[in-house]
């Protein structure tokens, strides 16, 4: 997974809209998107500002450039808590409008986007998303069994950030790691990228084992929180641990199991005793782990239908409702799909 941070940007007045435009357009022009790619996204920009204003009056901006394996892409979410869109499949179409304007906002943001989508609730707000790939992609996205996503911000002032996740396969299985450097700046952003690095490395599949690892290898760091789970398809089961704050949730449905963590520092100080929880794999799960830069009492019974989309998109919907905006801030989000 792209770990390039979204960089954010706040809407407040309409006068802001030509100064993030701008930059959005040099930055894909920059990154060598061609003429044609850089105009699709100059209007789905355009179209969601404008939306943004005109329904709204104040968002966020999340965007960013970053690179998959189907090459590189730009994204960007739009985030508001408005009164939201009352008839979304409706308001899809070309040519339907709540104002007197052509009505081509949404149809022209999923019709020019290689993947877009909206969530919206009465009164709660609405998040739009698109993701234009700077070369057209060769094959439709699909959903796989896991799905991830994620959403991930600096601490405002900063341009590096302190928090971490990366997945991979090990075992008959895979592994998910969210760390959270201490503090934030360039001394969390050096503890949490060592803690990846010994993490990639380590061929453990037992968290426990995987934290221990981690632990040595950063000694030399500031050092950080880390919450660990590993997704076992032989045994069906889910094991987990972690030390520190890190919040880690396993919905099945609606109903969550919380984890709770160890106390310490992963780095300086980690109890002797470290033990993984045993959870039963099931259909359709949902594992959400996050930074403490997002508050923790939140319920996804709160957001009707939101385990219907994609990761990314339950990411930036916690986001949205529990940022904290005085740290970094990290969602991620895998889903199951079997």
């Amino acid at each position: 997974m792209d770990n390039t941070v979204l960089l954010s940007y706040k809407i407040d007045d309409r006068s802001y809209v030509s100064f993030i435009k701008r930059e959005i357009h040099n930055l894909v022009t920059g990154a060598g998107f061609s003429p044609q790619k850089v105009g699709e996204v100059d209007i789905v920009v355009s179209e969601i500002t404008s939306n943004l204003i005109k329904f709204a009056e104040t968002g966020e901006l999340l965007y960013r450039l970053a690179v998959d394996e189907k090459g590189s892409f730009f994204e960007l979410y739009c985030l508001d808590k408005g009164k939201g869109i009352r008839n979304l499949s409706r308001m899809m179409q070309d040519g339907i409008s709540s104002t007197d304007t052509l009505g081509q906002g949404l149809g022209a943001i999923e019709r020019l986007s290689n993947a877009s989508s909206v969530f919206t609730l009465p009164d709660w707000g609405t998040v739009i998303y698109s993701k234009i790939y700077q070369k057209e992609a060769t094959t439709v996205e699909k959903q796989g069994a896991i799905n991830f996503g994620s959403v991930q911000v600096c601490c405002p002032g900063e341009t590096v950030c302190g928090d971490g996740y990366s997945v991979k396969k090990i075992g008959k299985g895979l592994q998910f790691f969210m760390g959270d450097g201490l503090g934030h700046g360039i001394n969390a952003h050096e503890a949490v990228t060592e803690a990846i690095a010994a993490f990639n490395d380590c061929r453990e599949t037992s968290p426990v084992q995987v934290l221990r690892h981690i632990h040595e290898n950063v000694k030399k760091t500031r050092g950080l929180v880390v919450t660990i789970a590993y997704l076992d398809f032989t045994s069906q089961k889910w094991l987990l641990c972690g030390v520190g704050n890190i919040s880690a949730l396993l919905y099945t449905g609606l109903m969550a199991k919380n984890y709770t963590p160890y106390n310490g520092i992963v780095g300086h100080n980690i109890p002797r005793t470290l033990n993984d929880s045993v959870l039963d794999l099931q259909r359709y799960q949902t594992l959400i782990m996050h930074s403490d830069g997002l508050r923790t009492r939140w319920n996804l019974a709160d957001l009707p239908g939101i385990l219907k989309y994609e990761p990314n998109m339950i990411a930036s919907a916690l986001y949205k409702d529990n940022a904290r905006h005085n740290d970094d801030m990290t969602v991620f989000v895998a889903k199951i799909n079997i």
